[in-house]
């Protein structure tokens, strides 16, 4: 018996058998988890990349068209994916919250950490207005629409280039303020 291509696998799960689905899991799997390790560098942030990955592709595969490979196709996906994760790894480096918390409410007073959890809340919803409308603008696409910059180019009719460093000048604004009014 011969294995099934990958396009016959996809269309199998199309037709409803989740059996297609399972084998291109096994099949790829493994490399799905290298490409997010290596560009997230650690285990735990790759394991996770890999479930959601295959979450997306379960939802989407009916898109796929068969133009390219299957693996090309996942490789973008994965791609996509880990780069996500690692934006939002360096966001959360920059703006930490949980150290931030830590150094106004010691761990054992667990009880008004939901009230200084607001409060950071309220401090970078304030920040963000703050800023420059350009800047806040592209903060915002980027931060919570997670588009990408030649998307973003192409709706604000800007460079990429420029939008990059909007968004940087952004989060470093943000962070100031963040904690400036975190230490008072």
């Amino acid at each position: 018996m011969t294995a099934k291509s990958d396009f016959e696998l996809v269309e199998l799960f199309r037709s409803g058998d989740i059996s297609g689905f399972n084998e291109l899991v096994r099949r790829y799997q493994e490399k799905i988890y290298w490409i997010a390790r290596r560009t997230l560098g650690n285990h735990d942030d790759a394991d996770d990349v890999v479930q959601d990955v295959f979450v997306r592709v379960y939802e989407k595969i009916r898109f796929f068209r068969g133009e390219s490979s299957f693996y090309t196709w996942l490789y973008r996906i994965t791609l996509n994916v880990s780069l996500n994760a690692l934006r939002k790894k360096r966001i959360k480096e920059l703006l930490p919250y949980d150290e931030m918390l830590e150094e106004i409410l010691p761990s054992e007073e667990t009880s008004d950490r939901a009230l200084h959890e607001q409060e950071y809340k309220t401090i970078l919803e304030r920040a963000i207005e703050r800023l420059p409308a350009k800047q806040k603008a592209v903060f915002m696409m980027r931060y919570y629409d997670e588009l990408p910059y030649e998307e973003m180019a192409k709706i604000l009719g800007k460079s990429v280039g420029g939008l990059k460093a909007n968004y940087f000048h952004a989060l470093k604004k943000i962070q100031e303020y963040v904690r400036k009014e975190m230490s008072k």
